[in-house]
């Protein structure tokens, strides 16, 4: 399941909008993410050739079952992280940017026990 920074991103950028949208497509991805749409373009590319994502033909993306793994994996992180942070006293905005680069490099052992450290 190893991925990089950018594709969990997408990742977890496709997750979001399919919880806040009826069908999730590239324009859409560009538009949360702030890119071109050539650069959602190749991304998407790529994640389908990793088996990340399908896109049909209308152009509608769904994650597979690899894709939501890792997406998952990387909201849980934020969320979780975020708030940690916010509790401690941090800015929301910056808490918020923290938690965003932390959920990337944390490894699942240190995630596991930071997450059972605090929720005991």
């Amino acid at each position: 399941m190893k991925s990089n920074e950018s594709a969990e991103n997408y990742l977890e950028t496709i997750l979001i909008l399919s919880q806040r949208l009826p069908v999730v497509r590239s324009i859409d991805v560009a538009v949360e993410m702030g890119f071109k749409k050539s650069s959602v373009s190749v991304a998407m590319k790529n994640l389908r050739e990793k088996g990340h994502i399908v896109v049909s033909e209308a152009g509608y993306i769904t994650l597979t079952e690899s894709g939501k793994e890792i997406a998952d994996m990387i909201y849980e992180r934020h969320n979780f992280l975020s708030s940690w942070l916010i509790e401690l006293g941090v800015d929301e905005n910056i808490a918020t940017a923290d938690a965003c680069r932390i959920e990337h490099v944390i490894s699942p052992e240190s995630f596991a026990a930071i997450k059972k450290y605090v929720q005991n």
